[in-house]
């Protein structure tokens, strides 16, 4: 297992109760292929530049453990869950 860093923005509009419900989602693919190791809910953040009209998003960063064909998942699942505005998956140096 490799270590991964990923860091996942929500529309600022999304009601808690979805942007939970999603992020939930997201975290039961990386535990069904490994382990979160720390979950950072930054907040709502400043956008250096406007996306789809927003000027803000909700950030959550997730670094974990897991197997490459989750993070073929996660990225699978985050394109076509509504509350996620962006998302990014980088690996970490061991």
């Amino acid at each position: 297992m490799r270590k991964y860093e990923a860091i996942v923005m929500f529309y600022p509009d999304v009601e808690e109760e979805k942007r939970e419900k999603a992020l939930s989602r997201l975290k039961g693919i990386i535990e069904d292929a490994g382990k979160i190791s720390n979950v950072d809910e930054w907040g709502s953040r400043k956008l250096a530049y406007s996306i789809e009209y927003y000027q803000e998003a909700y950030y959550v960063l997730i670094e974990f453990e897991a197997e490459t064909e989750a993070i073929t998942e996660f990225t699978r699942v985050a394109k076509i869950l509504d509350p996620v505005m962006r998302h990014m998956v980088v690996r970490l140096e061991d």
